[in-house]
């Protein structure tokens, strides 16, 4: 085991049994036996740490839903993928909250990557013409309602004592962006399904492309 990778377990030990989320250098120091001065030789400064030991709890996550096959209907996998979501935060709150509620100046590389498996999902709903809204979009609604809800039930469990809220949240979601949950447009519909095929076509120029990008975003 490398000195970084010691560091990073000591510290995400003392994350988990933090009662308010925050921790020391000094104690994952002295619980990974090693002098302050290694540490930031390591990590630059405390938000570094916090950063990457965001990115090794959130890893397992992630890795979990790389790994995961898609399922025939992509609805399906983007409600699991929002259950799964805030279980993940109801699990590892401190860790979750490093990502999503702090202000470090060294960013978890977590968010861009857990938005970029969402906007996988969303692509294929779009491609099979069930998106009322470009993909990207649809990923950024989705993040902040996912994490908005999680948080609530992290830091505000007296207004949020059920999970049943983050179901409620999804499926309301669910409802405005995809096209089998509420009757849309279908000028938006065929807008949106033929930008997302766009991309991978070959029969334009790449200004061409960008052209056609941007009167199908218009009618979308």
């Amino acid at each position: 085991m490398t000195t970084r990778t010691a560091i990073l377990e000591k510290a995400a030990e003392l994350l988990a049994q933090s009662v308010s989320g925050e921790i020391s250098t000094r104690a994952v120091c002295e619980a990974a036996g090693v002098t302050q001065p290694v540490l930031y030789r390591l990590f630059g400064d405390k938000d570094g740490l916090l950063a990457a030991v965001a990115d090794r709890v959130w890893g397992e996550y992630l890795e979990m839903k790389r790994a995961a096959e898609p399922s025939p209907d992509p609805l399906d996998d983007l409600r699991t993928g929002w259950d799964n979501h805030t279980a993940f935060a109801l699990r590892h709150p401190h860790a979750y909250r490093l990502v999503f509620a702090s202000s470090l100046a060294t960013r978890p590389a977590a968010f861009a990557e857990a938005m970029g498996l969402l906007q996988g999902i969303l692509n294929r709903l779009a491609e099979a013409g069930r998106l009322r809204v470009e993909p990207a979009e649809a990923a950024r609604v989705v993040m902040a309602a996912n994490s908005g809800v999680a948080l609530g039930l992290i830091l505000r469990p007296e207004s949020y004592p059920e999970v049943t809220a983050s179901v409620a949240t999804r499926d309301a979601v669910v409802g405005a962006l995809i096209t089998d949950a509420a009757p849309g447009d279908p000028l938006t519909a065929a807008a949106t399904t033929l930008a997302a095929h766009l991309g991978s076509s070959e029969t334009f120029t790449p200004a061409e492309r960008s052209l056609l990008a941007e009167w199908l975003q218009r009618l979308a």
